[in-house]
Order: C-alpha cells, then structure tokens, then sequence
C-alpha cells in the first residue's frame, strides 16, 4: 500500500525538480536580489526596501504600469467577448469544422517574433501592405507604429489575433460540455436562440469563462516579446509594458539587477493578487 501511495509523487517528481530549480528558486533569487542595488551589474551593495521606494517614487514606473493595465484590461475584455463569439460559430458550424478550427489556432503556434516581425511589415506606413490596401480605399495611409494611441491600439489587436484561436478552443470544449437536452427543451418551449444563448450557454459557460479570463490576464502582464519586435515600447515609450521595464532595468545601461527584480516582485505580487481575484469572483458567482 505504501509503494502504490509513493508511486505518482516519484512520476512527478522529476517535473518537481525542474519546476524548483528553475522556477521556484530563481523566484525566491530574485526577491533576495531585490534588497540589492548595482550599477554595473557586477558590485552590489545592500538597500533593503530602497528598490520598492524608488519605483514608487518613479514617475516612469507609474507610467509604464498604466500603460500595462490598459493593455491588460482591454486584451483580456476583447479575448473573453470574441473567443465566446468565435467558439459559438465554430460550435455551429458543420462542413468543415476542423479544418476552420485548426485555420483559427494557426496564429497561437507562431512564434511571437515572428508575428511581431510580420506585423511591423504589415503596417510599416509608406510600403506595409496594410497602408496599401488603405490608400487604394481612400482612407490615407496611418502611421500604426509612429502614433502613441494606434501604437497602443495595435499591440492589443495583434495579442487578440495570436491568442484568439486558443482560448477560442477552450470556450468550444465547453461548449461541447453542455447537455444538448437543456437545448431541445428550451426550443419546445418555445425560447429563441439569443435566449438560449443568454439563458442556458452564458450561465453554464461561467467557470470555463473564468479559465480564460485567468490565462488571459497572465498572458497580458507577461507579454514582451512581440511588442519588442514589433514597436521596441515605442513610440517614446507609449508601448512599454512592464516586463520590458524589467528587461531595459536588467541589461541597458545602467545594469541595475536589484530595481528590475523589485519590479519582477512587484509584477508576481500583482498577476498573484489579480489571479486570485478572479478566482474567488467566479466562484462567488458558481455558488450565487
């Protein structure tokens, strides 16, 4: 009995043991890192909380973090509403289902450099092809990567079009979840689609909902390399999100580890506190 109860935990451990020695420990790294301060990357001297003092003291810091939350807040709103969209037109559709599902999930599988290297030729203003099929419209050619707003406006559109078809998969998967019964009742007594949708499909989608809503919010605090590819946090800075202030902080000029990890702590604290949030709202709601 006791060799079947060790069993799974010595399946996992060697998963454990990666997990620790390159996720947990440079985590626990970090936060020790964190009390630290260089400017050169190679002396360091104790400062305890001066790191966090300074970021919140930093007007830059604040910037970029208001940048971060209305990157993060619009790319999670706009990927809930149209991978629910998209998963009720993939769950109806019946001739060639698969092959529009695979079509849809093509842009998740794509490295994000390349997509952001795609993107930047795509709306490059003078000779993207974008600009062109504008210009042919009348419509002028914009400046998508030379504008603060259209830079913000495209960094969050091109995150929904890389992560659409994958959450769009799991909103389907539960969608194929909910008993077809429940459906063929509520046609007998006479409820439209829209009320179908409303009454029976939004309700019982709630925790796979709240799936996507988790790993979008992760995805959005954590996005850097498409946005670095695509506009450098530019232009002038009204694309830099935090993960790429950690970046610039840890290996530009000057090299200051400690102010990038306090910041690396302050950007867990947050996915943490907002993750959990979400979490206990949607179970709040599950139990309503």
């Amino acid at each position: 009995m006791n060799r079947h109860r060790i069993a799974p935990y010595l399946f996992v451990l060697p998963n454990m043991v990666l997990f620790a020695l390159f996720t947990i420990w440079p985590a626990i790294n970090g936060f020790n890192i964190s009390r630290y301060d260089s400017s050169n990357g190679r002396t360091f001297r104790p400062v305890g909380a001066g790191n966090y003092a300074e970021l919140a003291e930093s007007a830059e810091f604040w910037r970029v973090a208001g940048q971060t939350a209305v990157f993060v807040v619009s790319l999670v709103l706009l990927t809930t509403v149209a991978s629910t969209a998209l998963a009720l037109l993939l769950h109806a559709q019946r001739r060639a289902a698969g092959a529009f599902r695979a079509a849809y999930f093509v842009p998740f599988v794509v490295s994000p450099v390349v997509a952001g290297l795609i993107w930047s030729l795509a709306l490059e203003r003078q000779n993207g092809l974008v600009n062109a099929v504008l210009s042919e419209l009348g419509l002028g050619r914009p400046g998508w990567l030379l504008d603060g707003r259209l830079a913000m406006v495209v960094i969050i559109g091109v995150g929904l079009w890389a992560q659409l078809g994958f959450y769009a998969l799991i909103q389907l998967a539960g969608l194929q979840g909910i008993d077809a019964g429940l459906y063929e009742a509520a046609r007998i007594d006479g409820a439209s689609g829209w009320q179908q949708v409303r009454s029976i499909t939004l309700p019982l989608l709630r925790p796979t909902t709240l799936v996507v809503v988790v790993l979008a919010t992760i995805h959005g605090f954590q996005a850097f390399d498409y946005i670095y590819t695509l506009t450098g946090g530019g232009p002038l800075g009204a694309t830099t999100l935090i993960v790429q202030y950690i970046y610039d902080s840890s290996f530009q000029s000057p090299i200051r580890y400690g102010l990038a990890s306090a910041a690396g702590v302050v950007l867990f604290v947050t996915v943490l506190g907002v993750t959990l949030a979400n979490y206990l709202l949607g179970r709040r709601r599950e139990v309503m």
